[in-house]
């Protein structure tokens, strides 16, 4: 329940990135990620990430299917889209559209709430089935805390969208202000009633000297209606998240089981960070499956994830 997807605008498909994060080396690390390259995105369009997706889930042994993620932009005072300010940007349209074409492949809407459209841009999302909506709040410069935002966090219990957010530090894009992905900011939607899910359980960073990580432990004994995701945390930069996140009881039924794709198809994350856990027959025999998928599940369950965990989107989501 938490995959990306990105592109550069061709065929049509209205995504762009800046053309900072364009001239960075991460640029080549997400095309490699994702197992495409420049040409074939220039000569078959953005698309083809997503038949890329479906084709790899479609061969994975664990994962059925995944949701994948719109993400909306930085919003200017006019309550449009601006792009100037906006590090990458993936249309609702363009990922409703092209989910639509494959079995496995779910819609995950993104939706700034500073838009001047907004409450519009959420009924348009469920009523082409979007799952839940995505915000990256010190990328898309969103204030969970806005008392300006009520209008949309009732739209959201409404229209019965979970709201999927980044909490913790932001370390894969260039971001703006970290304070913005402080799990006590998520208190104004949850008293409201809105289905959060935190994801990464906050992972990296500290806010007025607390770690945003017991931020959230706290806001999950307080509010049942808050969740969070297991995802990104394999990663090199997050090692202990997934053992804290499995050991703390504020954690136990809330937890989902996300990717982070293609960040999993990466050097961030490789069994053998996990020497101190696994045996070598564990970690070699994790590495050498071929499908991304299918290594970050094994991988996951060697570590300990239960079943329910895995278990908990298709409920979660039905």
């Amino acid at each position: 329940m938490h995959c990306h997807t990105a592109g550069i605008g061709a065929g049509g498909s209205g995504c762009f990135i800046s053309t900072k994060l364009r001239h960075s080396w991460k640029f080549g690390v997400y095309l490699k990620s994702f197992g495409v390259t420049r040409k074939e995105l220039a000569t078959e369009g953005d698309a083809i990430v997503l038949d890329k997706i479906s084709a790899q889930i479609a061969q994975s042994r664990y994962v059925d299917a995944a949701i994948i993620l719109a993400l909306d932009g930085v919003v200017n005072p006019n309550g449009e889209l601006d792009r100037g300010r906006t590090v990458i940007y993936v249309p609702n349209e363009f990922v409703a559209r092209e989910v639509a074409r494959h079995k496995n492949l779910l819609f995950g809407a993104s939706v700034n709430p500073y838009r001047r459209d907004a409450l519009a841009r959420l009924k348009w999302a469920k009523a082409h089935h979007a799952k839940l909506v995505k915000w990256a709040p010190s990328v898309m410069q969103i204030d969970p805390a806005d008392e300006r935002l009520i209008p949309f966090y009732r739209k959201l219990v409404e229209l019965r969208l979970p709201l999927l957010t980044h909490t913790g530090g932001e370390y894969a894009l260039p971001h703006g202000d970290d304070a913005l992905c402080d799990p006590e900011r998520l208190r104004l939607p949850l008293r409201l009633g809105v289905t959060v899910i935190a994801a990464h359980i906050a992972s990296g960073g500290t806010n007025s000297g607390e770690r945003n990580t017991d931020r959230l432990r706290k806001l999950l004994i307080e509010f049942p209606n808050l969740y969070s995701d297991i995802s990104s945390l394999t990663q090199i930069n997050k090692l202990g998240y997934l053992g804290e996140a499995l050991q703390r009881p504020e954690f136990s039924g809330r937890l989902l089981y996300g990717t982070d794709f293609p960040l999993i198809n990466t050097m961030l994350v490789s069994p053998y960070y996990f020497a101190g856990h696994l045996t070598c027959k564990q970690m070699h025999s994790i590495a050498a499956l071929r499908n991304p998928w299918d290594r970050d599940v094994a991988l996951k369950q060697a570590l300990g994830v239960p079943s329910d965990v895995f278990g908990r989107s298709i409920q979660f989501f039905r």
